[in-house]
């Protein structure tokens, strides 16, 4: 092959790029961006990173007397505080994220009129702070739970991760779904809002599932196991929350009022699947709709 027609196979239409795949060959300038919208969270601030720290402790203190003493919360679930405090943890994760992935692409509006490179790295940059900011929250957490009497199985670490894994790929395709679709019609922004705010309570944040499970017909309880927020939840309360109970596995009850979900592995694979293919939605809409991106801008 001579060396003009190698040098045409590596052009590329202008603008063109491998997407999302392309996003993680430039992780430099990914990292860039991480480093940049990290600092501009802790800017000014004279405690910096220590905040990250204090919050989700001053939360653990006010769900302990708040609703664990005066509202007797500690007396149907054991270690109530932590169970609450574990799913708030993740969906908090989520609910950054996907509010900050969907106004990614405005607030850099400057930056991507000027220059080209995968746009979808604003999106994954969200996920990427969302999730270094979500790392104290867990820290606290499982100092908590190691006072408590903590001892988690391999399982259990796994499951930590397992969950968070899926709260990641689920913002990311999301973020560039709603991202995308925002830069045309700003309404899709007040429409994450609201999504954002009923996350909480659409997965076993405040409640237990079985009480979804009693209330509910079956078909409409699959569908709320349908959400991946929903599995993730109860990944990190079978990580940080069961082990304080080194009995309890997934469909035992705790104290006769909580219990862990049954097959919670197999809705796990359930949740990867349904959150890879989030991606691969959001990943197919970005890139039918970018090419107006700098003109909608």
């Amino acid at each position: 092959m001579s060396q003009s027609t190698a040098a045409e196979d590596r052009l590329v239409a202008p603008g063109g790029s491998a997407g999302l795949i392309e996003t993680f060959r430039r992780h430099y300038l990914l990292s860039l961006i991480v480093k940049k919208e990290v600092g501009i969270r802790y800017r000014g601030s004279v405690l910096g990173w220590l905040w990250s720290y204090v919050k989700p402790l001053i939360q653990f203190l006010v769900f302990y007397f708040a609703l664990g003493m005066f509202m007797g919360m500690n007396d149907r679930i054991d270690f109530y505080p932590i169970y609450l405090l574990s799913g708030i943890t993740i969906t908090t994760f989520f609910n950054e994220s996907f509010a900050n992935g969907t106004r990614s692409l405005i607030d850099n509006a400057a930056l991507i009129k000027k220059i080209y490179f995968p746009r979808q790295m604003f999106p994954l940059a969200s996920t990427l702070v969302a999730a270094v900011n979500t790392l104290p929250q867990i820290v606290v957490v499982i100092v908590i739970a190691l006072f408590f009497g903590w001892a988690p199985t391999m399982a259990q670490v796994a499951a930590i991760f397992v969950g968070l894994i899926i709260i990641a790929l689920l913002a990311t395709g999301l973020g560039m779904l709603f991202g995308a679709v925002n830069v045309t019609f700003r309404d899709a922004q007040s429409f994450v809002e609201i999504i954002v705010m009923i996350s909480v309570w659409a997965s076993p944040v405040m409640y237990q599932w079985e009480m979804v499970a009693s209330k509910v017909p079956d078909w409409l309880f699959q569908l709320y196991m349908l959400n991946p927020i929903t599995i993730a939840v109860e990944l990190f309360h079978y990580g940080l929350w069961a082990p304080l109970d080194p009995h309890l596995t997934p469909g035992d009850a705790a104290s006769g009022a909580a219990a862990l979900l049954p097959d919670l592995w197999l809705h796990s694979l359930i949740a990867l699947i349904v959150s890879v293919v989030v991606v691969i939605v959001g990943e197919l809409v970005f890139r039918k709709l970018e090419g107006r991106f700098a003109q909608d801008l």
